[in-house]
């Protein structure tokens, strides 16, 4: 049965159904032949259950914060302040790139949100000081992965609503992780701007930095205000993206005065849009998840390979990131957090692992998988924001999933790395 149900899956991919029709068709099939039941409203409860976390509703909220910022000036004034400092730099506009990725991650949390908004004024600036074009669609939706670690990321608050991981944490761990992978990046495009013999922007003055500085200054509060106010006690992380969208709102509309009101409607809309398609597929993979644990297909197939590892934490933690990792090459990372998360949750526990740290691994995968071939996400955003096809998108990736492997591994042995800021918090 478990051979027909993922050939069934694979066939209503291959014929262009949403994500959701395959989960949900799969679970049907579970729930008639395998389980031998017939109440649909098993899987509709668990559909229902699947999105009724309070967590969840910063999720919305983040991504119009996000919409808001990415229609304003935000992107630009953050990628100016980077720039007037290291733009002068070997590989200054590549690693400018990276950390406007980065700073912008800290508003966002979106990767997708991030290729956009980093990717539309830095792409003909790179191709014009002579970076290819490969290398330099690559560089964005790559570093744009960096997003999914910044606080706040939508990938953590889905991984903290499955685990039962404190989203605080999770969104202060991912501080050092992010900062260690943009240097890894920055150091790449250092190499590669010497081998390319492209040379350095003019130095900027102090008077230049200080007057981008003064202009990032807003956009830089919202990390602040977020993370800030949650370990201050102030609010919670569902409340802190309420915040979010407040400031936001002031900052486009009433200060900087990029956006307009009549402009809200459509922002709106597609946060609408993208949240609905967020909240379906979280629906559609807790019934599955539900179906095949009732069913016993993962304990059939990760079993025995959790046995033979035994209780060793890096063990266990190489094979949650090659399962997220593979996983998320074909899946929606979601989906793959959704499913994966409560299979691995007995091993995590039995190998005193902590919930924060694997929650780390959990979602660099799902930021690298959002970047890989053949299915990765943010590969369809830059297809469509660049309009270039698919071959010409992933043609220099190679180099930076392997940067991101290797912060993989890094992360793996040295945990302390993820979690010493939560330590310092308390």
């Amino acid at each position: 049965m478990l051979t027909i149900t993922i050939l069934v899956m694979v066939a209503l991919l291959l014929m262009g159904f949403p994500m959701m029709v395959p989960l949900l068709a799969a679970s049907l099939l579970l729930l008639f032949f395998e389980l031998d039941m017939t109440n649909v409203s098993l899987l509709m409860g668990q559909m229902i259950s699947g999105v009724q976390s309070w967590a969840l509703a910063a999720v919305p909220l983040f991504i119009f914060a996000a919409d808001l910022m990415t229609r304003g000036h935000t992107s630009n004034r953050l990628l100016d302040l980077v720039q007037s400092f290291v733009g002068h730099l070997r590989g200054g506009l590549p690693i400018t790139t990276a950390a406007g990725c980065t700073l912008f991650g800290a508003v966002s949390g979106s990767t997708q949100a991030t290729v956009v908004a980093m990717g539309k004024p830095m792409r003909p600036r790179l191709l014009e000081k002579g970076y290819s074009d490969s290398f330099t669609i690559a560089l964005i939706i790559n570093s744009s992965d960096i997003a999914l670690l910044i606080p706040p990321s939508i990938g953590m608050i889905i991984y903290g609503v499955v685990s039962g991981a404190s989203i605080g944490d999770l969104f202060i761990a991912g501080i050092l992780p992010g900062l260690m992978i943009l240097g890894l990046i920055s150091v790449y495009c250092w190499i590669g701007s010497i081998r390319m013999g492209i040379e350095p922007e003019q130095r900027l003055g102090w008077i230049a930095r200080w007057q981008a500085a003064k202009k990032a200054i807003l956009p830089l509060g919202f990390p602040f205000v977020v993370v800030g106010g949650i370990y201050a006690g102030i609010f919670s992380p569902t409340e802190a993206a309420a915040i979010a969208v407040l400031y936001a709102l002031v900052l486009e509309i009433v200060v900087l005065r990029a956006v307009s009101v009549r402009e809200l409607w459509d922002i709106a809309l597609s946060t609408g849009l993208i949240t609905g398609v967020v909240f379906i597929l979280v629906a559609a993979g807790t019934a599955f998840t539900y179906t095949i644990s009732f069913a016993g297909i993962p304990q059939a197939i990760l079993g025995p390979v959790v046995e033979s590892i035994g209780d060793s934490k890096t063990l266990v933690l190489g094979l949650i990131a090659v399962s997220f990792f593979i996983g998320c090459m074909f899946v929606d990372p979601i989906v793959v957090i959704l499913i994966l998360t409560p299979l691995f949750k007995p091993a995590v526990a039995a190998a005193g692992l902590d919930p924060v740290h694997v929650g780390v691994i959990v979602t660099l995968q799902a930021a690298i998988g959002s970047a890989t071939p053949p299915f990765g996400c943010d590969i369809f955003t830059a297809m469509a924001v660049f309009r270039r096809p698919y071959f010409d998108v992933i043609r220099g990736t190679l180099p930076f999933i392997a940067i991101l492997l290797f912060a993989t591994v890094v992360l793996i042995l040295f945990p302390s790395i993820s979690l010493w800021l939560p330590s310092l918090a308390g």
